[in-house]
């Protein structure tokens, strides 16, 4: 058995799922370091403790954010490694202290040290010289890689990293859940259209409500369909964020048409919202993966998302089950929208297309590639 300590930010509701499957997968001893149970102020997700199945631990720390910067500070990260006595970590991502801390801890004991890493070269943000050298050092750190999609897989490429060291596990929710929710949420549809407010008619964003994730792009667009469209068809922004009231202002001058705030929602009012919708809309500026993708096609629904989301490359075909359109482009964006919204069985086929794509990409598929990089003899630790 190969002993493994998968370190992670937080308890997310869809991590359990892929952890549950990778503490069940043959040859792994898994331990789940969580480094705080949960980050309220980005993300109100309920935390489902009920459900988690594998040995874990959560460590204290300290966080201090700005509108700009996130620092989380952990107490006791050398302690819990030691105690736990890892064969291989697994390390997801590199910007927290703990991270770097983790890393020396593996040099020091000669354990494998593995980065998993969504990141990907359309990233939005730009990072500083020496911000960009130290994410060099700690790739080259590294002993081997878990990449969750084909941008991921290239950004990892472009740092030298041999593809013999990179091992995909692909991103994935808890397809069966959304799958059964979406199915019980059409059977009662105008119960639950009542009961949350919605309009028979709409489509359907989930984000963060801050500008790079293109929700005043996907409001312009929505602005400039057609009045008649407008009129049968609403909008719905399911979430917050600091950009909410200037969202809903702008949102307040559209006529015609129907523009819905049901506030964060969690995980199983989420699937009713995705069941009742005809697409889900993605107008990111920048995202390393974009999992309400995943949720949304687990649903069966049709997927209009920007080129520069981490999951396009792998889970959405231009005008095989949705459309990709670029970046910050709210005329193109509002041109799909009504190609979707005119065309019934074009929403109908891409929708079905949608939900047997998403099927390869199961909490076990990501589990399988976790395992295979953490008992594989690969690059030894140095």
């Amino acid at each position: 058995m190969t002993r493994t300590v998968l370190l992670t930010e937080v308890i997310a509701p869809y991590r359990i799922p892929v952890f549950n499957a990778l503490a069940r997968q043959p040859g792994v001893d898994l331990h789940v370091i969580f480094l705080a149970e949960t980050h309220e102020a980005l993300r109100k997700w309920r935390i489902y403790t009920d459900e988690i199945e594998f040995s874990h631990q959560v460590l204290r720390g300290w966080r201090w954010q700005t509108e700009k910067h996130d620092l989380l500070l952990n107490r006791g990260v050398h302690s819990a490694l030691g105690t736990a006595h890892p064969d291989a970590i697994i390390c997801g991502g590199y910007s927290y202290p703990a991270s770097w801390q983790s890393l020396g801890w593996a040099q020091r004991h000669k354990v494998r040290f593995i980065l998993w890493s969504e990141s990907n070269s359309q990233d939005a943000r730009r990072d500083s010289r020496a911000v960009a050298w130290l994410k060099r050092y700690f790739v080259k750190s590294c002993n081997a890689f878990v990449a969750p999609g084909k941008s991921s897989f290239a950004y990892l490429r472009s740092f030298g990293v041999g593809e013999q060291d990179i091992f995909v596990a692909p991103n994935a929710v808890d397809n069966e859940f959304f799958d059964r929710q979406a199915a019980d949420a059409r059977a009662h549809d105008v119960a639950n259209r009542e009961k949350n407010g919605l309009p028979q008619r709409f489509v359907l964003c989930v984000t963060r409500f801050v500008a790079e994730k293109g929700i005043f792009d996907l409001l312009e667009a929505y602005a400039k369909l057609r009045d008649e469209v407008r009129n049968e068809v609403g909008l719905v922004f399911a979430g917050d964020g600091p950009a909410q009231a200037e969202l809903v202002s702008q949102a307040q001058r559209i006529h015609p048409g129907t523009i819905c705030f049901p506030g964060f929602v969690q995980r199983e009012e989420l699937a009713i919202l995705y069941a009742l919708a005809e697409g889900l809309m993605l107008p990111t500026h920048s995202d390393p993966w974009g999992l309400v993708v995943n949720e949304a096609m687990a649903c069966g629904l049709p997927i209009i998302v920007t080129s520069v989301a981490g999951c396009t490359a792998d889970l959405v075909e231009d005008g095989w089950n949705g459309f990709v359109v670029p970046a910050r482009d709210s005329s193109r964006l509002s041109v799909a929208m009504d190609s979707l919204l005119q065309n019934p069985e074009l929403r109908q086929q891409m929708g079905i297309r949608s939900s047997k794509r998403i099927r390869d990409y199961s909490p076990e598929a990501c589990a399988r590639g976790l395992a295979a990089v953490a008992i594989s003899p690969g690059r030894q630790a140095r």
